[in-house]
């Protein structure tokens, strides 16, 4: 399980659309089974209203309300107050039940700060699960009472160790990055397959490698050219295709790093016994 923080928006629309697949419709209704989680107060705000399959459109001006109702005392300087992090399974995850969908998104909204405990007039978000293997949050950081919340600085590894922790609760497979440990275990110079192991390794890197930079190029032109249905959809499977090279050089990259060294433990004396 991968997560991704992508750079903020100016209008949710853009965001779901990425998310959908397709351009927003105000005759297309999302069901629980594509809105799989959203912020706590949902439910007491829908209940004056009795259809509650709203459209994508809805959806999009119920996320910027509070921006709407608050332009000017909390809108960032650049104008850009949408959060979207978009979480994508391993080539060979399973597929997730709709509750675990669900469960996945409430754990990463809160530990990328975008759902406070507690705070009933937080940010106002959704998860759209709607393409395979693969999940959208979306989050307006102005919340309800008009104030403007930051994400925090750490953010990105916040939502990679919550990611860990999630694929253990799951029974998810982890990206088998070479651990530190493993790494210093054999205080040897690097061999061939060593010096190999970190230019995959360095290839693959989901922050800093290039392939990263070439499939967030690839996913920005396909969320450009939403108006375009078949552009956009090839374009996210090609990108889909790039993580999936991702993902098979760092099993690459793991099948090349020697095994841990085992240190073996300290022998413990044996007592003689003394006749007295």
């Amino acid at each position: 399980m991968i997560p991704r923080l992508h750079e903020r928006a100016h209008r949710p629309q853009d965001l779901l659309e990425a998310a959908l697949g397709r351009p927003v419709s105000p005759d297309e209704g999302l069901t629980e089974y594509t809105v799989v989680a959203h912020w706590p107060g949902l439910d007491e705000f829908a209940q004056a209203d009795e259809d509650r399959t709203w459209t994508s459109v809805e959806w999009a001006r119920h996320l910027d309300d509070p921006r709407l109702n608050h332009p000017f005392p909390a809108t960032p300087p650049d104008g850009r107050a949408f959060a979207h992090i978009e979480v994508l399974l391993a080539p060979h995850d399973r597929e997730l039940a709709l509750q675990e969908w669900a469960e996945v998104a409430r754990r990463l909204a809160r530990a990328a700060g975008i759902e406070i405990p507690g705070k009933e007039q937080g940010a106002r978000w959704i998860a759209v699960q709607a393409q395979p293997g693969r999940l959208d949050l979306i989050a307006n950081l102005i919340h309800i009472d008009g104030t403007w919340h930051a994400q925090p600085g750490n953010s990105a590894r916040r939502l990679a160790d919550e990611a860990r922790r999630i694929e253990q609760d799951l029974n998810l497979a982890s990206p088998p990055h070479a651990t530190t440990a493993s790494r210093h275990a054999a205080r040897t110079a690097p061999t061939a397959s060593d010096q190999l192991a970190a230019v995959l390794t360095q290839l693959a890197d989901e922050h800093t490698g290039p392939l990263a930079a070439v499939r967030g190029l690839i996913e920005h032109t396909a969320h450009r050219t939403a108006h375009q249905p078949g552009t956009a959809h090839s374009l996210m499977l090609l990108a889909r295709r790039v993580h999936a090279v991702q993902e098979d050089l760092h099993y690459a990259a793991a099948r090349l790093m020697p095994p841990p060294v085992a240190v073996a433990p300290p022998a413990v004396p044996r007592s003689t016994y003394r006749s007295p």
